[in-house]
């Protein structure tokens, strides 16, 4: 309590003295949830990552991208353009599959230094060829979805949402939804399939791209209950004795047939 008591005189007196003094939204050192990277700096990532191979600059909203050499985009491009606006970008072969890492950054909008420090916000990781859900966890050793058959699952046509673990108020800081600080925001991995899921959702539906970020559950069951269809864990033990049935297809109207 002294303690805490002395750094507040002293945080009251420097303004005095025309000190600025500017506090930290989040104590780096370590990441918001157990996937390791979302709350890293840029720094902390490089450290435990090394170099990145690449880096990216998405050029539209949808996913177009041009890829740069790191010793580019170090020297010239990155001056370019704003600096979170590079994802760096990992290629890893596993078990004969490429799996490209690419880490796209937040930065607090407070701060208009010329080194703006950049936060790990989400991390997307492409696969090359697809591969099935069961596999996923193989190939991503951060990706250790939850086994519980009420875990919070979700899906549409092309995407599968998994929940994981207790929420972060830390996480807000690299959370772009309005009215952010009025919920909680958890650990989510979303699921792509770029040929669209099956109706009935089997393990062997095949995956494009993973997803590493933080969502909101209230979001989710409040306001996009319309878009985001409430599914069993595919992950839990029990998700194939859980899959309802396919529905018979209807059965079609002869066409009859006229003699000529």
């Amino acid at each position: 309590m002294l303690i805490r008591h002395l750094v507040s005189r002293i945080l009251l007196v420097l303004p005095v003295l025309g000190i600025t003094v500017t506090l930290p939204e989040h104590s780096h050192g370590a990441s918001y949830f157990e996937d390791g990277f979302l709350g890293l700096s840029q720094k902390e990532l490089h450290d435990k990552l090394g170099r990145p191979q690449a880096v990216r600059d998405r050029k539209s909203a949808l996913r177009v991208f041009t890829y740069y050499p790191i010793t580019d985009w170090s020297t010239y491009f990155s001056k370019l353009v704003s600096p979170e606006n590079g994802e760096d970008v990992y290629t890893f072969s596993r078990e004969s599959i490429d799996v490209r890492y690419s880490f796209s950054y937040a930065v607090d909008p407070n701060d208009h230094s010329e080194n703006r420090l950049l936060t790990v916000r989400l991390v997307d990781i492409e696969f090359s060829p697809a591969v099935p859900i069961r596999r996923l966890p193989g190939l991503i050793p951060e990706f250790r979805p939850s086994t519980d058959p009420t875990n919070p699952a979700f899906r549409s046509n092309i995407w599968v949402l998994l929940f994981k673990g207790p929420p972060s108020s830390d996480a807000r800081f690299i959370v772009r939804e309005p009215g952010k600080e009025q919920l909680e925001w958890t650990l989510c991995y979303q699921l792509f399939a770029m040929q669209g899921l099956p109706d009935r959702l089997l393990t062997e539906a095949l995956i494009d791209r993973v997803e590493i970020s933080t969502q909101s559950l209230q979001l989710v069951t409040l306001q996009q209950r319309h878009t985001h269809e409430r599914i069993p864990n595919p992950y839990s033990h029990q998700f194939d004795k859980t899959i309802p049935p396919l529905k018979p297809s209807a059965t079609s109207i002869p066409v009859p047939k006229y003699a000529e």
